[in-house]
């Protein structure tokens, strides 16, 4: 997930995507045994280390992954129902600070992450970009794993890093049906991302990034067409051609300055 820059508006706004990786590059020569088992999907092999008490339920290998996250992204649910049988810690977290149900979100492993959620994982643990497992859900377009997680009170208001919300991901992702689904379970229309986002909307991030579905939706949704960003650009302003648009930006910049001096 590679950043992304617009010269729509002061800042260049970019929203932070680094280290976007769904699965796991693993090498078996740093593997515990436990590790190795668990990301073959190897059942028995796993009940026989922790038999023999080679490995603990919770080892860490050396990105802090346990078995759980290896059996969640390489899609073994025979194995993680064993170890959550085996009452193994449900929400530690990956060197990217990712739980066992993030990496199952982002490798669209519904079977394990099913598992997880029906044993009390939360949804609404943040990883290094302050992202949930709903976001991921959102970013994948992902609505039935987005209504399992919502169905177990994930937090569909969460913001990550980026003051992004669930919703507002998925309007600058383009993702017009991941947009529908989170409007029509409640997610907030009016909500406005602060930070690195200069308080625009949904609108006007859709604009931005030329989602034309997606713009019609929220129209049809009755959103505020003439809230202002932190420098006074409304909806239609980033609907303007782009060379308009600079003239108006440069303008607005200016006036800004006299104002301060």
């Amino acid at each position: 997930m590679g950043q992304r820059g617009t010269g729509l508006g002061p800042g260049h706004w970019r929203i932070n995507r680094v280290s976007y990786q769904p699965g796991y590059h693993i090498r078996n020569k740093s593997l515990k045994k436990i590790h190795k088992a668990a990301s073959l999907g190897n059942v028995a092999g796993v009940q026989h280390i922790l038999l023999l008490k080679k490995n603990g339920l919770d080892d860490r290998d050396r990105k802090n992954r346990t078995a759980l996250h290896l059996a969640c992204a390489k899609g073994h649910p025979a194995v993680v129902s064993l170890l959550v049988e085996r009452k193994c810690q449900l929400n530690l977290c990956d060197s990217e600070n990712r739980t066992a149900l993030m990496k199952a979100t982002q490798c669209r492993e519904e079977e394990c992450a099913n598992i997880l959620l029906e044993h009390g994982a939360d949804p609404d643990v943040v990883d290094v970009n302050g992202n949930t497992a709903l976001h991921y859900a959102a970013l994948d377009q992902n609505s039935s794993m987005a209504a399992k997680l919502l169905s177990h009170n994930a937090n569909i208001e969460a913001k990550n890093k980026d003051g992004l919300t669930p919703l507002l991901l998925a309007v600058t992702e383009n993702q017009q049906q991941m947009v529908e689904f989170l409007i029509k379970n409640g997610a907030n229309l009016t909500e406005v991302p602060k930070s690195l986002c200069y308080f625009r909307t949904a609108l006007m991030l859709a604009l931005m990034y030329e989602s034309a579905a997606t713009v019609k939706l929220l129209l049809e949704q009755g959103i505020d067409v003439f809230a202002q960003d932190i420098y006074g650009w409304t909806a239609g302003d980033y609907a303007l051609p782009v060379n308009l648009r600079d003239s108006l930006r440069a303008k607005r910049q200016s006036s800004f300055t006299v104002i301060g001096v």
